[in-house]
């Protein structure tokens, strides 16, 4: 396959540096900065927006050199085993991580959001508003995934 090269775009700052912790993110208010290639404009109009979608690096993971086998979700041996698709972790190919966020605030190149699960320094690679025509309303997911999560987002 061809490989290709991304520069991000931005970088994200927060009160969050430990990549081992990895739950509690509904309250961290992380301040994305644009990098100024794009112009103080490069933000205008998604205020408009009550969220975005935020695409980034897990730049602080390495890349596994072998997927084939599925593992236990979070490495828990009381989770199934799942397929490296199966799951939205960091360590994964590409190591590309994406979250929907609330929009706290637009300010030139400086966007606000709450709930980003990355820690500081991360480097943002893209940002989407996110609209409802683009999200599911009917998703689908196994009982221990809804337990898993219960407490991920809580502030």
């Amino acid at each position: 396959m061809r490989s290709f090269e991304i520069t991000p775009i931005g970088t994200v700052r927060n009160d969050r540096t430990d990549v081992q912790d990895t739950d509690n993110w509904g309250a961290v208010r992380s301040t994305i900065t644009v990098d100024e290639r794009f112009g103080e404009a490069c933000l205008q109009g998604l205020e408009g927006f009550s969220h975005v979608d935020v695409l980034f690096v897990f730049d602080q993971f390495p890349e596994h050199d072998d997927y084939r086998e599925p593992r236990p979700y979070r490495g828990r041996s009381d989770l199934p085993p799942v397929g490296v698709f199966a799951g939205r972790g960091p360590r994964r190919p590409n190591r590309i991580g994406v979250t929907s966020c609330a929009i706290e605030s637009v300010h030139g190149r400086e966007l606000t959001v709450l709930g980003l699960d990355a820690v500081s320094g991360t480097p943002v690679i893209d940002l989407k508003p996110a609209m409802k025509e683009f999200h599911p309303g009917n998703v689908r997911q196994p009982e221990w995934v809804s337990s898993l999560m219960s407490d991920y987002f809580q502030p």
